[in-house]
């Protein structure tokens, strides 16, 4: 039987840099078996001796830290070590190596990847236009999206248009419906913005659909789940692109951060040139 690790993730901040890399270190091995317990905000040494505290005792714990405080990440280290707890630095001396790199002090303050600064309100600005301009909804003003994606329904359009706008990318999605026109502020559009296509594999497409239908109930046309016609819609969105020279992505095996990249990508390409 596999043991079961008890991950302790420690972070002077909301976490969320230090889960995303444990999640990457974790699909790794195939049998690591864990459960994870979330120390975010962590700023005192009262809040450490509280946390070891508790992790011993447990067995098999393993404690992974994002913290910027130079003397509070040494306090950390010092009482794992006295408590034989492997202990890891996860950003490691990235920042003291960039210190020295740069010639500059590090201002080693916490969150301050989370600052108010224009970037952040660009960001707000990209997911508020994202969410407005879901599904087709306005199509007035398409010109000012940084991408638009196309595609039938369920090849990921809105999940990855907001993937993306929290990325600070201002995204408009147009579904391809059966038997109606696209609207023509696309095509006029396509000339000035980036328009991708996204498809999918039949049976994925078919699944998805299914379950979507099975799950939430939706009242769907009886050819929304024939495989037929599911594609001839595919063969038709791929026809579509082909003549628009449109960039298309199959997102079949693609997680949503996958296909994100895909068209970030693509987005640098054109930009420059």
């Amino acid at each position: 039987m596999n043991r079961v690790y008890q991950v302790y993730q420690i972070s002077d901040s909301t976490g969320e840099t230090l889960d995303r890399i444990f999640l990457s270190l974790k699909a790794q091995f195939l049998n690591f078996e864990c459960d994870t317990i979330h120390h975010s905000f962590t700023r005192t040494q009262n809040q450490i001796d509280k946390i070891i505290a508790n992790s011993r005792l447990q067995e098999n714990v393993i404690i992974l830290y994002t913290i910027v405080d130079k003397s509070l990440a040494e306090y950390l280290s010092s009482e794992t070590k006295k408590n034989k707890i492997p202990c890891f630095a996860v950003l490691g001396n990235l920042i003291s190596d960039f210190s020295d790199l740069l010639d500059q002090e590090a201002n080693r303050k916490p969150s301050g990847q989370h600052i108010l600064d224009k970037e952040y309100y660009d960001r707000i600005e990209a997911v508020q236009f994202t969410i407005s301009h879901d599904d087709g909804k306005i199509i007035t003003d398409l010109e000012k999206s940084d991408v638009i994606l196309v595609g039938v329904s369920r090849t990921s359009k809105t999940p990855t248009s907001i993937y993306l706008a929290n990325r600070g990318y201002k995204v408009s999605n147009i579904p391809i419906i059966p038997n109606k026109n696209l609207p023509k502020e696309l095509f006029k559009s396509s000339k000035k913005t980036c328009v991708v296509g996204l498809v999918c594999d039949l049976s994925r497409l078919f699944d998805v659909r299914k379950n979507r239908i099975q799950s939430m109930h939706e009242d769907r046309p009886v050819n929304y789940t024939n495989e037929e016609e599911i594609l001839n819609e595919l063969e038709s969105s791929k026809k579509l692109f082909r003549k628009n020279s449109w960039p298309v992505i199959d997102v079949t095996r693609k997680a949503v951060e996958e296909t994100a990249a895909s068209i970030i990508k693509i987005l640098d390409i054109l930009r420059s040139r």
